[in-house]
């Protein structure tokens, strides 16, 4: 649902990820040669020194291919586990406390009123079994994700693998927030962008919740086929050499009023020194830092706006709030876990 933009290729091979997280792929090892030029071998270290985003996409999706499968896994096992204490086959077990839970499906006039409300050209009589069939398949769904909720909760799973995660440059960026805070949510987005705009509100409560334990920073990524987000970004950072910057970051959101003359307006709205912000806004002064935070969206292998940094680790803004609170939980817990000395990555 993310709105796509134009990037370099993803890098294929997965590698192993060393410090940046656990793999199960111990082929390459860091100081491993990968490569030799002459008689100078080159190693993973080597390029996660020289080019630290480069591989930083590959080792994300295969640490989440590895989780899922992990996860997987994982419900086997919980679910055989529980059979061998039922003294059931896993099939049985399913049926006792998961199908057995199903509700009927519903009546023909109730499928009706679901074939209505459908775009199709096909008669009802075909149409009606395969709303029955989907959902029924999302009932037992839900009631088999509640099931193994609770196998969950009675045998309980700890993840060990761990999220790769990269430093975030924080150069030319304002952050708000408590500066002790211990994670920082790095947010790469778009003004123009209707995902980003819709997903906003969610922040702003995000923001009231968390507040002393989350602390925030955005990053510009004016996607070219967005006419007014560039200057749009520009104007924020116009504002924040008048001290202003998270003002008019905030305006721009909630009124989406982009273009420059209504960017001029905003300005005096917020009572900055017109001059000043007209002139910086015109002359483009502030458009190297928005080149240098899209060439590093760009760098970092980002597919779209809104994408997110919690302490590094990266997340799409494809998120649900809860998702995007249940992650901040996970990582509030590891942070304040942490021995004393210890840092959460950055």
């Amino acid at each position: 649902m993310t709105k796509r933009f134009v990037l370099t290729a993803l890098v294929c091979a997965l590698l192993p990820s060393g410090a940046h997280g656990a793999s199960m792929n111990e082929g390459n090892a860091p100081g491993t040669p990968l490569a030799m030029v002459g008689t100078r071998p080159i190693t993973l270290t080597d390029l996660d020194t020289h080019h630290p985003t480069a591989l930083f996409q590959a080792r994300t999706a295969f640490y989440e291919a590895e989780k899922k499968a992990l996860e997987d896994y994982i419900e086997e096992v919980l679910l055989q586990e529980q059979a061998n204490r039922e003294k059931l086959s896993v099939e049985e077990l399913l049926k006792v406390h998961v199908i057995s839970k199903v509700a009927p499906d519903p009546d023909k006039e109730s499928l009706r009123l679901y074939f209505e409300g459908l775009d199709t050209a096909e008669p009802f009589d075909v149409v009606a079994p395969k709303i029955a069939q989907h959902l029924r398949e999302r009932r037992i769904a839900k009631i088999r994700g509640e099931y193994m909720q609770k196998l969950r909760a009675d045998m309980p799973v700890v993840l060990k693998i761990e999220a790769p995660r990269t430093a975030i440059s924080l150069d030319d960026t304002p952050v708000r927030g408590d500066a002790n805070a211990p994670l920082m949510l790095v947010e790469y987005a778009d003004y123009e962008c209707p995902y980003c705009q819709q997903f906003q509100p969610e922040l702003d409560k995000l923001e009231a919740e968390y507040r002393g334990r989350v602390k925030f920073a955005f990053k510009d990524v004016p996607l070219p086929n967005h006419s007014h987000a560039q200057k749009a970004a520009e104007a924020t950072h116009c504002a924040g050499v008048q001290n202003k910057y998270w003002e008019f970051h905030d305006l721009l959101f909630s009124t989406k009023e982009i273009d420059v003359d209504q960017l001029k307006a905003g300005a005096r709205k917020l009572a900055l020194n017109t001059d000043a912000f007209n002139s910086c806004l015109d002359s483009g002064q502030q458009a190297p830092i928005v080149k240098s935070q899209f060439d590093e969206a760009q760098k970092l292998g980002l597919q779209g706006t809104p994408s997110f940094f919690l302490n590094g680790r990266f997340f799409s803004g494809s998120m649900s709030y809860e998702q995007l609170r249940q992650i901040i939980d996970t990582e509030l817990a590891s942070a304040t876990s942490k021995k004393p000395g210890e840092r959460a990555a950055r």
